[in-house]
């Protein structure tokens, strides 16, 4: 079985790779400092299973596993993250706390063998939407574009747009796509900032200059770019309300 260990603490990987040891039936066939490092192997392997920290510097563990279209499944390891123990206990995904002991990895190897094991996503689905309320995940958006990984600011956010399956996201650099639902951005977003104007978009007020009437009881946003944001009768009375009209 192939395995990725992906940790930016050498003393936990060399640890990681102690305790692999005494697991022959597992073949480490990569090992990365970071979460960059990780999409990459990860593509390039395949592997059945991957070792994973969240706090790396760059993009953090969950927000790398939100860039791969069909993980594989995980061991978590983490410090100190209270958050993220709250999204893996509620979401029944093992992890690891750091510093662990030989006897808890092998509990965790031998939970992950006696389940199933391939690509885990149903189970990563529930924990990465929860994880991603955590107020550290509230700042930033991490996407993939032509392979490259972009980290998107919240403030450089000027709106989303409903897109199928996925949220368009309108910034001054570009749009970029993101595989989350319009109610996602729509929980995660500070609602003081960010205003679900429309079935299909949700505004930044702060780049909004004005509001005209639009065909019976809709409105137009109008925003510093001139981009037109659709307001609807419900849209209307939220956005009035956040900014004090």
């Amino acid at each position: 079985m192939k395995v990725i260990l992906i940790d930016d603490e050498p003393l936990a990987r060399s640890i990681i790779k102690e305790y692999l040891q005494y697991h022959p039936e597992m073949e480490l066939v990569a090992e990365c400092s970071d979460g960059f490092e990780g999409v990459k192997a990860i593509q390039q392997f395949q592997p059945d299973m991957i070792f994973l920290d969240i706090q790396m510097p760059k993009i953090n563990g969950f927000e790398m596993l939100e860039l791969i279209e069909d993980p594989p499944a995980v061991i978590f390891t983490t410090a100190f993250d209270e958050y993220a123990i709250k999204a893996f206990e509620s979401h029944a995904v093992d992890y690891l706390l750091k510093p662990f002991s030989k006897d808890r990895f092998d509990k965790a190897i031998s939970k992950w063998s006696q389940s199933t094991r391939q690509g885990s996503k149903e189970k990563l689905l529930p924990l990465l939407d929860s994880a991603s309320k955590s107020p550290s995940e509230q700042q930033r958006v991490v996407v993939k574009l032509s392979g490259k990984i972009r980290i998107i600011p919240v403030e450089d956010i000027h709106y989303l747009e409903a897109a199928d399956d996925y949220v368009k996201i309108h910034t001054r650099e570009g749009s970029f796509l993101k595989n989350k639902t319009m109610g996602h951005f729509e929980n995660v977003l500070n609602i003081n900032q960010f205003v679900r104007t429309h079935r299909s978009y949700i505004v930044n007020v702060t780049e909004i200059t004005r509001i005209d009437p639009y065909e019976k009881d809709n409105h137009l946003a109008i925003l510093k770019t001139g981009a037109r944001v659709p307001v609807s009768k419900t849209g209307y009375v939220k956005l009035k309300s956040v900014l004090g009209l």
